[in-house]
């Protein structure tokens, strides 16, 4: 049997896309994140493997949290495609076919990016397809990904997708191993 595992999955810090309902794009920390996650260094206990999302917020924020990381492509966030660094508000007036389409049907990526089943596939292979060594592990990545992280381990419904909040620096904490996950705490 394989060896059980605990995660520590860590949301990126505030950025000023967190701060204006934006989708991401490849942002710096605003300066309360940076505070926030500075004053978090320490707090994760021992950890055995830590990794991070490609994006400088998550670089940033690993770096603030004092972890020493690797870069997992795995990790990233969900491609929003054109609407990258755009206000949802915005979006939202200028293709309310297209946000209802993305907000109903997770197959769809009106954005020309990637779609919810697609970053659900994405992390469920993340979880299911490493091996996982013994101790704690962290991962500091995007809400996207934390969400779908979650919808996998428990086996929920796609839907159940829209239906949990990942807020910054925030830790959802699974433990098991592929195949069987435990949710522990949520943000």
């Amino acid at each position: 049997m394989p060896v059980s595992a605990r995660l520590i999955l860590v949301c990126h810090a505030s950025t000023s896309a967190v701060r204006r309902h934006a989708f991401g794009a490849d942002e710096p920390l605003d300066t309360h994140g940076t505070a926030q996650a500075t004053a978090a260094a320490g707090t994760l206990g021992r950890v055995s493997g830590a990794w991070r999302a490609p994006t400088l917020r998550c670089a940033q924020t690993a770096t603030a949290l004092g972890l020493d990381t690797q870069v997992d492509p795995e990790l990233r966030d969900c491609d929003f495609g054109r609407w990258s660094g755009r206000e949802l508000t915005d979006v939202q007036a200028e293709e309310p076919d297209a946000v209802a389409a993305w907000l109903t049907d997770p197959a769809a990526a009106p954005h020309g990016g990637e779609s919810v089943t697609q970053l659900l596939a994405r992390s469920g292979g993340w979880l299911d397809g490493r091996p996982w060594p013994a101790g704690q592990t962290v991962a500091v990545t995007h809400p996207a990904v934390i969400r779908a992280a979650v919808v996998h381990a428990i086996d929920a419904t796609v839907a159940s997708f829209w239906r949990i909040d990942v807020a910054p620096l925030s830790r959802t904490v699974l433990s098991g191993r592929p195949g069987r996950w435990t949710l522990h705490t949520i943000g």
